[in-house]
């Protein structure tokens, strides 16, 4: 495992009965330990109406992450580019870019990141073209080469600046996408496992090098929950257990705390979901751990695993990462 990166994907959590201050106090303190521990990235999403996640406007997450740690890479895992002008994005991020140069990450997801209501109160109209997500990545890459004669609009800060462009992916058109434009791509196996393995062949038979990357650079994601007795694990991996139920069955909220012997609670559809979204993950002591990423890592051939895991109790969230680092010797 020592050949393959871990990094960090913070869903800023907001517990029941805490605050965003809090959460976000929480993400960067847990960023701070990730770079002591070695993790590569550190990766903030954006959601929006969500009361458990407290990172809906990542750029300015990133930037207060980055401004408050020293070397660890920070980024988007990622930016719904159909809630934003691709220049606006641009800009942001080749400010963040100029401010903590060599830092900073973009990755570009096409979903809304929220409900249909809360997506129409962000872009003002649900009207889509189904070509506008890859033709607003290339008029964004654009927007970070250097500016050319006689060009009317340009990213200030942005033009000239290498600010690397990812794709976010939890089917098979990010993978096309990515490979035709020789992009690095992240899979979101950590809820939506479905199309891991064929999205990453799709991605590494048809990429296409290109000015940002010569060979394809594939990640995939998974959730990490680890303690030092295997009961433990399990029973700090229920609340996410409990938000992913919640989320599926249109009742989400701030992450539940949380309960002992939850699966034997569980309905057969909630198990279902479960079943589903959570089939890519490791849960248990540090020796299980670390096979379960080894495995992982050889299953999917991963040049880099993006690692997550929202967990009630801050201090047991330091506590898994710090296992998950040391269990892979990074």
């Amino acid at each position: 495992m020592s050949s393959v990166p871990l990094s960090i994907l913070d869903l800023t959590p907001i517990p029941r009965g805490g605050t965003p201050r809090e959460a976000l106090a929480h993400c960067v303190d847990l960023a701070r330990h990730a770079e002591t521990w070695g993790y590569k990235r550190f990766w903030l999403a954006e959601h929006h109406n969500m009361t458990g996640i407290a990172s809906a406007a990542t750029a300015i997450v990133i930037g207060h992450v980055a401004a408050q740690t020293q070397s660890i890479r920070v980024g988007a895992g990622g930016i719904m580019l159909p809630n934003h002008a691709p220049l606006m994005v641009a800009e942001a991020f080749g400010t963040l870019e100029t401010l903590f140069p060599g830092r900073i990450d973009l990755g570009l997801g096409r979903a809304p990141g929220t409900d249909q209501a809360t997506a129409q109160a962000l872009r003002r109209t649900l009207n889509s073209d189904p070509d506008a997500f890859p033709r607003d990545v290339v008029e964004l890459l654009a927007y970070f080469r250097p500016v050319k004669e006689g060009q009317r609009v340009q990213a200030v800060p942005g033009a000239g600046l290498d600010v690397p462009v990812w794709i976010l992916g939890s089917s098979l058109f990010g993978a096309q996408l990515a490979a035709a434009l020789g992009l690095p791509y992240a899979f979101a196996s950590h809820f939506a496992p479905a199309q891991l393995m064929q999205a990453a062949e799709i991605y590494r038979e048809r990429f296409q090098p290109s000015e940002h990357l010569e060979t394809p650079y594939f990640m995939a994601a998974l959730n990490v929950f680890a303690a030092d007795t295997q009961e433990e694990a399990r029973y700090l991996m229920s609340s996410m257990q409990q938000a992913f139920i919640n989320l599926r069955t249109g009742k989400p909220g701030p992450l539940p705390p949380p309960v002992e012997n939850l699966e034997e609670r569980l309905e057969p559809h909630e198990r279902q979901i479960l079943e589903h979204t959570m089939s890519c993950s490791v849960v248990g002591t540090p020796e299980t751990v670390r096979k379960g990423l080894e495995d992982f890592a050889a299953r999917t051939g991963a040049d880099e695993l993006m690692t997550t895991g929202q967990i009630f109790d801050h201090e047991k969230r330091l506590r898994s990462f710090e296992i998950a680092a040391a269990a892979a010797n990074i």
